[in-house]
């Protein structure tokens, strides 16, 4: 059988409809093929800077989303070219989904003049305007409030704009979530409250952290929708987004989603992954998100074995040329690195 050709594209921002309503990513073929595709560049790309920081060749620390890659697709899917994001330090997947350059991500990583943020935020601090994610937060729940907030601007504009705010469970116990939900609840602000609970926050289990099972119930408490999904279910989680955004782009205020999932690797590259168990992991890495979406548009007859393979193949040379043309970049000048913590000082307006 023939291959089918498919043009890969950034996967925000024109979210697919039929008939006014979403088309779920395993029901329409294109759509389809580039969420798988984003998926797997999601994935090549955190092996690659794993791979990186292994040999000595990338400094600092990660933080990666090995097999949450559902969730960052799914939601991004469901956002428009001019809707926004916050992200965490976990943030690869966002970045990636909402349209990011992988070159110039992976010369922020390895500190290049040509990264994102000219080699001065690393892994945890990029931001990219241009697609609209607001950025990546080393703070714990640092981005909900500033979700909340272009939210209030968005809405006080009268701009058709939508914010979807990416945290994790170790966040929903922090101060700025509760503030960040109360004050989008009470002025029905367009944001979308995305959990991704991967079942720890750094290395204590969720299990002992929350007195409720599931963190989309405390959604109650500020009168908003909370709905719980599985995270590694492409189709699941966008259905809750798309459901959320539009209902957020129509005036219904904010919705917490919980995406269910599971970081196949530590909490950073120096956990040493004591608290978990071997039989743990290898029971979440057969839940691969990947590997279900494949299996489920392929015995669908959506997409053949061949637009798989290539799909993969496809994202896995992206990555090879964002690392090849990234190390191929200036590094960024350590003596210059005091222009990006302070403002120019004015020194005739500080003395008016």
């Amino acid at each position: 059988m023939q291959t089918r050709e498919f043009v890969i594209t950034a996967i925000a921002h024109q979210p697919p409809v039929q008939d006014g309503r979403p088309v779920a990513p395993s029901s329409d073929p294109t759509t389809a093929r580039t969420s798988l595709a984003t998926m797997w560049k999601i994935r090549r790309f955190e092996e690659a800077v794993d791979d990186l920081f292994a040999r000595g060749l990338m400094h600092g620390t990660m933080h990666l989303s090995i097999g949450q890659e559902a969730s960052a697709t799914g939601v991004c899917l469901a956002l428009r070219e001019r809707d926004a994001i916050t992200s965490t330090h976990r943030g690869h997947g966002h970045c990636i989904a909402q349209g990011a350059d992988l070159t110039r991500m992976m010369a922020e990583l390895l500190a290049k003049e040509s990264g994102y943020c000219r080699g001065r935020g690393g892994s945890m601090h990029i931001a990219d305007v241009a697609t609209g994610n607001l950025g990546a937060n080393g703070i714990v729940g640092g981005g909900i409030p500033i979700a909340a907030g272009a939210a209030l601007a968005y809405k006080m504009r009268g701009e058709d704009r939508v914010v979807a705010s990416f945290f994790g469970d170790g966040a929903t116990n922090e101060g700025a979530f509760h503030e960040g939900l109360n004050l989008a609840a009470i002025w029905d602000l367009p944001v979308v409250f995305v959990c991704e609970n991967n079942k720890y926050g750094m290395s204590f289990s969720t299990e002992f952290s929350m007195a409720v099972p599931h963190v989309a119930e405390r959604a109650a408490a500020y009168g908003m929708p909370g709905v719980t999904v599985d995270g590694n279910d492409l189709d699941a989680v966008h259905a809750a987004a798309a459901e959320a955004v539009d209902r957020a782009r129509n005036g219904g205020g904010p919705t917490l989603i919980e995406a269910e999932t599971y970081r196949w690797k530590g909490h950073s590259k120096s956990d040493k992954n004591l608290y978990r168990t071997r039989e743990e992991i290898a029971e979440w890495r057969e839940r691969d998100p990947i590997l279900a979406f494949e299996t489920k548009v392929t015995e669908s007859g959506l997409l053949t074995a061949q637009d798989v393979a290539a799909a993969r193949d496809e994202a896995t040379e992206a990555i090879k040329n964002a690392v090849r043309e990234a190390n191929a970049g200036v590094d960024a000048d350590p003596g210059d690195l005091l222009d990006a913590v302070f403002a120019p000082l004015d020194t005739q307006d500080v003395t008016r």
